[in-house]
């Protein structure tokens, strides 16, 4: 700097000295919350008092009297007034436009018989064009109250459904989304309620199954792969209905207090919706895409270009999600030993294990994590053989794979310590415990059950994590019930006393931790998110009591009144 020569010599000095002595510039915070329980999911101090944000980034998090040096008059205060706040919730474990769609479409998860569903297709039917399709999702079978007379291998048959639609196509999605409900315009349109020519059978589906009567027709009912003969001829959504059922996901994700999304399977026309919806600042939630492994030109093409890794965490994509079963609930689970209740049958392998072995491989080639559903014992087992058999013939590629299986949910005993020992993630939707156990044991059998089903304490002390979830929209998205199968093993209706094979049950911070920390890590993303940490993402979730205290009989009524994303509040609870 240069001085005018009639700067006197004392004015010089003293502007040096307070250049030198003048305190560095500390940064101001753009929000700051305090006032209630502040869980961090951090192991070097579990609770503060105090989070200061500077944008979308944690400035500070520890004492009250500290965090306030970075308020400034533009600071944003936020009173916790008692309430709790945790990292923002990551649902693990998700269909993100199945679950908007839902929303849009017949939403039958609430319904406790086939009446029921008779009813809401009825009552569709008067405000449907005739020959337009009416689609749906979310029955279960073995949650009804009460069964219809007619039956066929468990399942209702379509009859019913088809008197009250006769000019409308109608097809309904199993809950688990692995079998759906037909009634007979929609057979007829997919040309199967004319008998087979002699030689041709179009009921013979590899990886799946149409159930039939005893006099050879079909019933309605198209489990695992099967399911294609009808939806093929469904009516591809329109973009304007995908951006209708993509607001609302965003905005169901909000009022759960979701901040990120784990999106088991979605493909070209889904990401290029997402990567639309980044681009007009409409991306409020964090999406971690895995690519569908059914469509290979899908999969090559990424391998070419590799893994997409967004530097703002808005849109990724480094992993593949390969279907490697079907599910209990249809039966389509694929098992070492036969159905208790359908002896003989042993479910469905939905996927030749040799292509999850060449999926692996070119995982580890290319950059990519391998995500495969294996809900059966059998597919877990056999799907672990390749993961290790992919390991080993790549090992200098294997260090930091982080592999996961989506859902693990029913392991021979002897296969639990293997995904310690090979560092494959078990993804497990704990919700799936509450609503499935009380007629899970139907078809395993009590051994099975006991022995190998739900096994989260287990897999946690083998020293692996456990990403949570909810598998919506199989399951509502309501990460509080989750949390609370996890901790009580119980049925949303608060049985059995004591929750099914307790000694499986999280505790409240492995819970905790299953939907933040080990949620993220499951994603490689522990470094910016899961954790109230700072230099991580300001993504934040309140709730009205403190879900980690509360009594166990009160946790259920927990609720999400916040949610702030990347810094800003998106969602308030009314009053």
């Amino acid at each position: 700097m240069r001085f005018p020569n009639s700067l006197y010599p004392g004015v010089l000095i003293a502007f040096l000295f307070f250049t030198a002595c003048k305190a560095p510039i500390k940064e101001s915070a753009t929000m700051l919350i305090y006032g209630g329980n502040i869980y961090t999911v951090d192991s070097t101090q579990t609770m503060v008092e105090a989070v200061a944000v500077k944008d979308n980034t944690i400035l500070f998090a520890g004492n009250l009297a500290e965090a306030e040096q970075f308020k400034n008059d533009q600071t944003q205060l936020l009173n916790l007034d008692g309430k709790t706040m945790t990292p923002g919730l990551i649902e693990g474990h998700g269909h993100f436009m199945g679950m908007g769609y839902s929303e849009l479409n017949l939403d039958l998860n609430n319904t406790s018989s086939y009446q029921e569903i008779v009813d809401a297709v009825a009552e569709r039917v008067k405000t449907a064009a005739p020959g337009e399709w009416i689609t749906g999702r979310g029955w279960h079978q073995s949650k009804w109250k009460e069964m219809p007379a007619e039956m066929v291998n468990g399942f209702q048959t379509h009859e019913l459904l088809s008197a009250v639609s006769p000019n409308n196509p109608v097809y309904l999605g199993h809950a688990s989304g692995h079998a759906g409900f037909a009634n007979a315009k929609a057979m007829e349109i997919a040309g199967l309620m004319v008998l087979s020519k002699e030689g041709i059978n179009k009921f013979e589906v590899e990886g799946g199954e149409v159930i039939r009567d005893a006099m050879g027709r079909p019933t309605g009912i198209f489990n695992e792969l099967a399911q294609n003969l009808i939806t093929k001829h469904i009516p591809e959504n329109t973009p304007l209905k995908d951006i209708q059922a993509f607001e609302m996901a965003v905005a169901a994700c909000h009022r759960n207090g979701i901040t990120g999304f784990h999106d088991a399977g979605i493909g070209r026309e889904t990401i290029a919706l997402y990567e639309e919806m980044k681009a007009q600042d409409k991306m409020k939630i964090r999406m971690y895409g895995m690519l569908s492994g059914g469509d290979t030109a899908l999969l090559n093409e990424w391998y070419k270009k590799g893994p997409m890794i967004d530097p703002d965490n808005l849109v990724t994509i480094r992993s593949v999600k390969l279907n490697c079963d079907g599910a209990l609930g249809s039966r389509g689970a694929w098992l070492l030993e036969s159905y208790t209740d359908r002896p003989g049958h042993f479910g469905h392998e939905t996927l030749p294990m040799n292509f999850v072995e060449e999926t692996a491989l070119n995982g580890l080639k290319h950059g990519f994590q391998v995500c495969s559903h294996a809900i059966g014992d059998r597919a877990n087992r056999e799907v672990l053989d390749r993961y290790e058999l992919a390991f080993a013939e790549l090992p200098q590629l294997a260090t930091d794979h982080r592999f996961r299986i989506e859902h693990a949910q029913h392991l021979h005993p002897e296969d639990i310590p293997r995904f310690a020992q090979l560092n494959v993630i078990p993804a497990m939707q704990a919700i799936h415990m509450s609503s499935d156990r009380s007629w899970a044991i139907d078809r395993l059998g009590e051994q099975r059950i006991k022995e190998g089903a739900y096994m989260w304490q287990s897999l946690l002390k083998s020293g692996i994590p456990i990403v949570n979830g909810t598998d919506v929209p199989v399951e509502p998205l309501n990460p509080i019930a989750s949390l609370y199968a996890s901790v009580t093993r119980k049925t949303l209706q608060g049985t059995p006393d004591g929750g099914y094979e307790p000694a499986e049950k999280m505790t409240r911070e492995q819970a905790l931790r299953s939907y933040t920390l080990d949620a993220a890590y499951g994603a490689f993303e522990e470094d910016i998110k899961g954790s109230i940490t700072v230099g991580k993402l300001a993504d934040f979730t309140i709730y009205d009591q403190d879900l980690m205290k509360v009594a166990e009989n009160e946790l259920l009524n927990t609720e999400i009144v916040m949610t702030i994303f990347d810094g800003k509040m998106v969602y308030t609870k009314r009053k």
